[in-house]
């Protein structure tokens, strides 16, 4: 059917009032909002594709008042784990399995945990504050503690002087985001590019986003990830270069050299 001028000015307007909201929805889902397709969540793990600033990104978001989240490093004898596929042969046992993990901590080279280590209550290993070589010694460091109903990241002088006690605790380093800053040695400019692992969390230690990069990223990008693509007031490196991640959604399964601690969210089995 043919519009006359009216018809046809009205129609133009409506058009262009529609591109305007879209345009606004857009700028306010911020760059990270650049997603792959987000799976449907399992057991308070949503796991989905992003993009910020360039960089590509894996992640894991975890409902942590709802998600069975824990740490693992070694079974009943005391043999490191060390691998995905381990974990989930051992969970079997207690009619569970993985749904995500990833690698969470520096270790030494039998797999020890570097720095503070709780697994269900029991501490392995105490807090390391002294400065010291590699990562984990540029300070200020940290600590991703697992509670009842909520997880979160603290710098580790701030965790000690708290006395918060934990579930599951794991130490590594450095500090990504520190209270809305990012870790104050790293620079802009920096040529220094891994896959990089990590974990960030809300300030109500509901939302615990676990994220590995897709290709090599410097500290000073991934903090910015985390500060202002998630939104995360504090966040912690894990590790570098070994990086793994186990989410079947997204068809990750990496697999390895052995592992130290390695944080997952188990469900019960089918």
């Amino acid at each position: 059917m043919r519009r006359g001028p009216a018809s046809a000015i009205i129609a133009v307007m409506a058009t262009m009032v529609a591109l305007m909201v879209a345009g606004s929805a857009g700028a306010a889902a911020g760059p990270a909002a650049h997603s792959g397709g987000a799976p449907e969540a399992e057991g308070g793990v949503d796991c989905r594709e992003l993009e910020y600033d360039g960089n590509r990104y894996s992640i894991c978001e975890v409902d942590s008042a709802a998600a069975d989240l824990r740490l693992f490093l070694r079974d009943p004898s005391g043999r490191v784990l060390g691998q995905f596929r381990t974990i989930d042969s051992l969970l079997g046992q207690e009619g569970r399995r993985l749904v995500f993990a990833m690698n969470a901590g520096m270790y030494h080279s039998d797999r020890a945990p570097v720095g503070l280590y709780v697994e269900d209550g029991s501490e392995e290993h105490g807090a390391v504050i002294e400065p010291g070589p590699g990562n984990f010694g540029l300070l200020p460091n940290g600590i991703f503690c697992i509670r009842k109903g909520r997880a979160d990241v603290f710098e580790t002088r701030a965790f000690i002087e708290s006395g918060t006690e934990c579930d599951h605790a794991t130490q590594s380093g450095p500090m990504l985001v520190i209270g809305g800053e990012l870790h104050p040695r790293f620079l802009i400019d920096s040529t220094s590019r891994y896959i990089r692992n990590g974990v960030g969390t809300s300030a109500d230690g509901r939302r615990a986003v676990f994220a590995i990069s897709r290709s090599g990223v410097t500290f000073h990008e991934f903090g910015r990830f985390f500060r202002d693509g998630l939104k995360l007031p504090d966040a912690l490196y894990f590790d570098g270069n070994i990086s793994r991640l186990y989410a079947p959604g997204l068809g990750r399964n990496d697999f390895g050299f052995a592992m130290g601690p390695v944080v997952g969210v188990t469900v019960p089995r089918d």
